[in-house]
């Protein structure tokens, strides 16, 4: 069995700062005790996570070694945390762009708003008599 001193999770918060407690989990046939401050449940879904790619790999590979299954298991997951990265800062890019456009936008409408008050014949007032 191995331990494995910590696992953490991206998204903790000051609720999640616990003692550390030990799971036990199961990935390609070995188990593992692995302690962590976060939540259990999280753990054994990583662990599941990591179970099923290395059976995947395993079988599109037909490969029995579980070193070689657990490096390309890595490099699979490894793959898609980049392109997710990609896609997200594309993403926050184009966000950025259009609150940008949005905000021009808002300035401009309110730059109208200001020149048509400005422009505006002042109506007339109850104190100052009016030709009829």
């Amino acid at each position: 069995m191995a331990d494995v001193d910590e696992v953490k999770r991206t998204e903790s918060t000051p609720s999640e700062a616990r003692s550390p407690q030990s799971v036990k989990v199961e990935i390609y046939n070995q188990s593992y005790n692995i302690r962590g401050n976060g939540d259990s449940e999280y753990i054994i879904q990583l662990a599941e996570f990591v179970d099923r790619r290395m059976r995947d790999v395993a079988a599109a590979t037909l490969t029995v070694d579980s070193l070689k299954v657990a490096i390309l298991a890595a490099l699979h997951i490894a793959d898609e945390l980049h392109q997710l990265k990609k896609r997200y800062e594309q993403m926050d890019a184009q966000l950025a762009q259009k609150a940008t456009e949005y905000s021009q936008m808002i300035d401009q409408i309110l730059h109208l708003d200001k020149v048509e008050e400005a422009e505006a014949p002042e109506a007339p007032t109850s104190d100052e008599p009016t030709s009829s």
